[in-house]
C-alpha cells in the first residue's frame, strides 16, 4: 500500500509516505506559510521515492482539531490533490496523532490523555488506549475549559501519559489531572508520520470520497473571539 500524510494544523508543518511499510517524512515549524510549505515536502517526497501521485492508494490528513486555518489548509489541499489523482482521502485525528506519539515508540503505558491548546482559554482534549495493536478513542473528543479536563473511570489505576501544547498552556488549571499522570510530554505536536501510520493501521476501507472530507474544529465559533476575561 501506498500512502501520502500531510499535517498542517499547528506550528509543525509534515509530510510523509508510507510504501509497503517503509516512512519517509519531512517536517518543519514554523508560524506562516504553511501553504507553499506543505506542497514543496510533498513534491519533494513523491520526487525522491520516484513515486507518482497517481500510483498512491489513497491521501492521508490531520483533520483537525487544531487552528482553524490549518485544519482548513490541510483538509483543502489533501481534497485537491485527491481530485486531481481520483483517491480516496483518509481523514485522521491530530489528537489520535499525539496519542500515537506518546504511546507507540516502546513498550510502556496503553493509556493517553491528549490535551491541545485550543486558545480562549480552553483545550481540545480526548482519551486513548491501545487495544492490541490498534489506537483508539475512549470517548468522543471534546474542546472545554482545562478545569473540566477529567480521566476516565476506567483507567481507575491504569498507568497514563499526558501529552499536548495544553499542559504548558495550562499548568495550573490541569494541575489535579496531571498529578494522576506517570509523564507529561508537553511538546509534542501532531506529526504526518504518525498519521500516515495511523492511516495504513487503518485501512482503505476507512477511506472516503474526497468531496465528502471536513475539517473538525469542535467549536463552532471558531472564527468569534472569547467572551470570558
Amino acid at each position: 500500500m501506498k500512502l501520502l500524510a500531510l499535517d498542517t494544523a499547528t506550528e509543525q508543518c509534515s509530510a510523509a509516505l508510507w510504501l509497503d511499510g517503509t516512512v519517509r517524512a519531512l517536517e518543519s515549524a514554523r508560524s506562516q506559510g504553511h501553504s507553499e510549505l506543505i506542497l514543496a515536502m510533498i513534491g519533494q517526497l513523491l520526487d525522491e521515492a520516484g513515486v507518482q501521485l497517481a500510483q498512491l492508494n489513497a491521501i492521508a490528513f490531520g483533520r483537525g482539531p487544531g487552528g482553524f486555518t490549518g485544519v482548513r489548509l490541510a483538509a483543502g489541499v489533501a481534497q485537491g490533490l485527491a481530485f486531481a489523482a481520483q483517491l480516496p482521502l483518509l481523514p485522521i485525528s491530530d489528537l489520535r496523532a499525539i496519542a500515537a506519539q506518546a504511546l507507540l515508540p516502546e513498550p510502556g503505558p496503553a493509556c493517553a490523555l491528549i490535551c491541545q491548546d485550543a486558545r480562549m482559554d480552553e483545550v481540545y482534549w480526548g482519551c486513548y488506549e491501545l487495544r492490541g495493536e490498534q489506537l483508539q478513542p475512549l470517548a468522543a473528543e471534546a474542546v472545554g475549559a482545562p478545569g473540566a479536563v477529567l480521566l476516565p473511570p476506567a483507567w481507575d489505576g491504569a498507568q497514563v501519559v499526558g501529552a499536548g501544547s495544553g499542559f504548558d498552556a495550562y499548568a495550573a488549571q490541569l494541575a489535579q489531572v496531571s498529578g494522576q499522570l506517570s509523564a507529561i510530554y508537553p511538546r509534542l505536536r501532531p506529526r504526518a508520520r504518525e498519521i500516515v501510520l495511523l492511516a495504513a493501521q487503518d485501512g482503505l476501507g476507512c477511506a472516503i470520497a474526497a468531496e465528502h472530507a471536513q475539517p473538525v474544529y469542535l467549536r463552532d465559533n471558531v472564527a468569534q473571539p472569547s467572551s470570558r476575561n
